[in-house]
């Protein structure tokens, strides 16, 4: 008796052509199995989650608020947030860190609105074994580099829309295509924004530092 192999039929009158050609495995990346461990509950995994992101959605948030204490409070909101709703994340639809970012911009824009949001204190939540101090906060590297510090202040004269495409883009070296997922817009208005952006910035910069760097550079 012919023994079953897993995608192959078995052999009638002496043929041994495959039912169906066996696919290959689809990589899996270390976010999908850090969020297959939140949805099963595993509590350590929140907070390899947490220490795995922390710094990016920080240097988001305070590139978006410029203010430390406000963007600390919305990156710990979001990632409360986004913890309680880890098991409606969908995969299909975006990578988990674009999911993330999504989370930061809208809690970015209700500070802004609101200037408060209540957050709970991760220390309560996960006890004292994040590693916050690995976090490299961007204000205390800007203030060393006068040249970052000029720009970081032009930065901060653009629109909130305009502000959030560029730290996207120079910071957080995004393609339009994640701009657009993260921002809810299309690609082509996220590089339209962009080049807005930098043309204002070269504007507020002009005659500072000579002709400023490129930032409608071509999608990769």
């Amino acid at each position: 008796m012919a023994t079953r192999r897993p995608g192959w039929r078995i052999p009638v009158s002496g043929s041994s052509i495959p039912a169906s050609v066996p696919q290959p495995l689809q990589k899996v990346s270390a976010a999908d199995i850090l969020v297959s461990r939140c949805r099963s509950g595993e509590e350590e995994a929140f907070v390899d989650v947490y220490n795995y992101y922390a710094g990016s959605i920080y240097r988001l948030c305070f590139s978006i608020l410029q203010h430390r204490e406000d963007a600390e409070e919305v990156m710990q909101d979001s990632f409360e947030y986004a913890f309680r709703r880890i098991k409606v994340y969908d995969a299909t639809r975006s990578a988990f860190k674009t999911w993330l970012y999504q989370i930061a911009v809208s809690r970015c824009r209700n500070k802004r609105r609101r200037k408060w949001l209540t957050a709970i204190p991760f220390s309560q939540i996960l006890g004292d074994r994040l590693v916050d101090n690995s976090i490299i906060h961007p204000d205390e590297k800007l203030v060393l580099d006068e040249r970052q510090r000029r720009v970081w202040a032009a930065l901060g004269q653009l629109s909130p829309k305009l502000r959030e495409t560029a730290v996207l883009r120079y910071y957080e070296g995004l393609t339009y295509s994640e701009i657009g997922e993260v921002l809810v817009i299309p690609p082509k208005t996220a590089e339209s924004r962009m080049r807005l952006a930098h043309t204002s910035l070269a504007k507020l910069l002009e005659g500072e530092f000579g002709q400023f760097g490129s930032g409608g550079q071509d999608d990769t």
